[in-house]
């Protein structure tokens, strides 16, 4: 259906901010001839890990290799337990069972799409090595429980903050609460080096580690200590994440802004909620969710098209939860397990809210869904 009375618009579900100032950096590294892992990677890690309050950074080439490695470090394999949420994206699961241990799923909170820590303490025995907590979306998951359950059972915590650069629980930075935290740098991300990874930690032995798996285990050239593979990011990456780095408080300002508004204007349709912010975290809106109520006039399936129709962009992260994955079903996996998650994956829906939209375009947002 096409509205009358509105300009159709066409808004894309995200856009990477890429400006001169990326464009000429990457020139200039490429004038170099060097191209590898080198002193422009080493000063974003550095960079990326004093921004976040964390004393050590290493790139890598992906968020789930990020998560992969992380979990080499902590010891993690065949046999292993790690506690994931089951609504996230595959990666957070399959890292771990990528190294022979068993993701265990837990369900989520229905506000905030977070791991439920009621649920996390269920499911720990004595074979949980790990808890993989996910920051989905930009909001922080609600990490005191999970801390303390972690240190009562001598767990690690692995946080997920893929979608998450920036965002804070009570006031501290995500991705340096547990022991290790990963971030990824993918093209949709809140800041982007196209594809890499970012991994944090204070811990100087799992950094170390870390450093010498990504570089095929060299502790120098052509001397192998451990195995390892090529997980390094380039400089061409390296300065993209420098530029963007620059940028992350504007990004994700503007990012609240948008949502802020956004929310002032769907908060009045009964049939919908908006994203849940809790007092204690700072969301940055890697993606702004909508959730459809039970007695809203109209489908997920069926608004999607109606925006598409008329210009507007949607996705669904995420319309099948892993406990239901193919994967997981021929793995065992109740397909039952996480009734939340099988709920919320069957009624949300991103809306745009990257900081390239106008007021304009949050506007005209806003008044299709209204006019439903």
């Amino acid at each position: 259906m096409l509205l009358e009375g509105l300009n159709i618009k066409e808004i894309k579900i995200s856009r990477p901010m890429i400006s001169d100032e990326e464009i000429h950096g990457m020139i200039e590294v490429l004038k170099t001839g060097y191209l590898a892992h080198g002193k422009i990677v080493e000063e974003f890690e550095k960079k990326f890990a004093e921004k976040h309050g964390c004393r050590e950074g290493v790139a890598v080439v992906n968020g789930t290799a990020a998560l992969e490695i992380s979990l080499r470090s902590l010891g993690i394999g065949f046999g292993d337990e790690v506690i994931v949420p089951a609504f996230t994206f595959i990666a957070t699961a399959t890292s771990a069972l990528s190294l022979g241990a068993r993701p265990v799923l837990c369900d989520i909170d229905p506000d905030i799409f977070t791991i439920d820590p009621k649920c996390v303490e269920e499911k720990i025995n004595r074979r949980t090595k790990v808890i993989i907590p996910v920051h989905l979306f930009g909001h922080p998951a609600d990490m005191d429980p999970i801390m303390r359950l972690a240190r009562e059972n001598e767990i690690y915590v692995l946080e997920d903050a893929a979608q998450a650069h920036g965002s804070k629980y009570k006031d501290v930075s995500v991705g340096c609460i547990g022991d290790i935290g990963i971030f990824s740098m993918y093209a949709t991300k809140n800041i982007t080096t196209g594809e890499g990874g970012m991994i944090l930690t204070n811990d100087m032995e799992k950094a170390r580690f870390i450093r010498i798996f990504r570089d095929q285990g060299q502790v120098g050239k052509y001397h192998h200590e451990i195995l390892g593979l090529n997980y390094r990011m380039t400089s061409l990456q390296g300065i993209l994440g420098l530029k963007q780095l620059e940028k992350l408080d504007l990004f994700n300002e503007i990012r609240r802004r948008n949502a802020l508004k956004l929310t002032e204007r769907l908060r009045k349709i009964d049939w919908l909620r908006p994203p849940v912010e809790k007092e204690w975290g700072y969301h940055v809106y890697h993606q702004y969710v909508i959730l459809l109520k039970d007695d809203a006039p109209i489908t997920r399936d069926g608004l999607r098209e109606y925006l598409r129709r008329n210009g507007v962009e949607t996705a669904v992260h995420y319309p099948t939860p892993i406990n239901r994955q193919p994967l997981f079903k021929k793995l065992g996996y109740a397909e039952d397990c996480c009734p939340v998650s099988d709920y919320v994956s069957k009624r949300i829906l991103s809306l745009p809210v990257h900081p390239g939209l106008t007021d304009e375009d949050i506007d005209y947002i806003a008044e299709l869904i209204s006019r439903i």
